[in-house]
């Protein structure tokens, strides 16, 4: 399993530890690239040798997969660097989220394969993060993701609720990531087109107002009206800072933009900046439905 940080670096050098042990404990053998301890500013290194130690990975016969070690940003920042013609003719699973959602759409729309946006290796792998990883990679099973039922001493639950802006069912492929950094990759060669699939979203630490301006901004490049339907994942931390008297919650901007679509959207999957999330294999066809809060995966991201 090849070990990349295409993004931030790393401040302590135990996570980096944490990071190779939880990668054993899958069963399998950890290979850092040669500059995974390198440091550029915010960057674990510079481009160039962000990129280089990618383009190593899919070049090196003995590494099955790739793993992201974190996330961060400078994802994009690598694009121009990276030699796609050796990626496609090399197919291997990638697998991370937040800022790797550049790597996953650059991936679906120039080489072709299934990636997986799913924790990163230096991620908190909890039970249902590891199960539903080792049913998409290890198994190439087609599971059914739902949220599970919180154990909270409550009469009705309040944890991990779905919520269904439009209800229906939905086929398509799957295609997305973090919000913020598929929107800066408008007007790039590093999107795929997204007629007829499943877009997921989620994101972390913005604001109402921002998530409100970065789906316009979908909605204005048309992409929206091009989709089968929509699930928006966890959105952590996304509140204004400050007092917002009479401003949107973000459920509110979501349903000003997506409701109208005419398609199935819900809001609320375990897709995210969360310790469990479900394995997303970006570029396989899936199944949801808005009105129970599920992702039915058609078809095995490997063979």
């Amino acid at each position: 399993m090849g070990l990349v940080k295409p993004a931030g670096f790393l401040a302590e050098e135990f996570d980096l530890q944490l990071a190779l042990e939880t990668i054993a404990a899958m069963g399998l053998i950890p290979k850092p690239a040669p500059h995974l301890q390198a440091r550029f500013g915010y960057l674990a290194g510079t481009d160039e040798a962000r990129a280089a130690d990618l383009n190593a990975m899919y070049a090196d016969d003995s590494v099955r997969a790739v793993f992201a070690v974190r996330g961060g940003w400078g994802s994009a920042r690598i694009l121009p660097y990276l030699d796609f013609d050796l990626i496609r003719a090399n197919p291997k699973l990638l697998i991370g989220f937040s800022d790797i959602t550049a790597l996953h759409m650059a991936f679906a729309a120039r080489v072709g394969f299934p990636t997986i946006h799913g924790p990163n290796a230096a991620g908190a792998w909890g039970k249902l993060s590891w199960n539903a990883f080792k049913s998409i990679a290890f198994d190439a099973k087609t599971p059914v993701y739902g949220n599970p039922i919180a154990t909270e001493d409550r009469l009705v639950q309040r944890d991990w609720r779905t919520q269904t802006i439009r209800p229906g069912k939905a086929v398509g492929r799957l295609l997305g990531g973090n919000l913020t950094v598929l929107t800066s990759l408008m007007g790039t060669p590093y999107l795929p087109a997204f007629d007829k699939s499943i877009l997921f979203l989620e994101d972390l630490d913005e604001a109402e107002y921002r998530i409100d301006r970065m789906l316009t901004q979908l909605a204005l490049a048309g992409v929206l009206r091009r989709v089968a339907g929509v699930i928006f994942g966890q959105c952590t931390n996304c509140k204004s800072s400050g007092p917002s008297y009479g401003g949107f919650t973000v459920s509110q901007v979501l349903r000003q933009h997506l409701q109208p679509l005419g398609v199935p959207v819900y809001q609320g999957a375990l897709i995210g900046h969360v310790d469990d999330q479900f394995s997303i294999p970006i570029g396989v066809r899936a199944e949801m439905d808005a009105t129970a809060g599920t992702i039915r995966i058609l078809e095995p991201a490997v063979s």
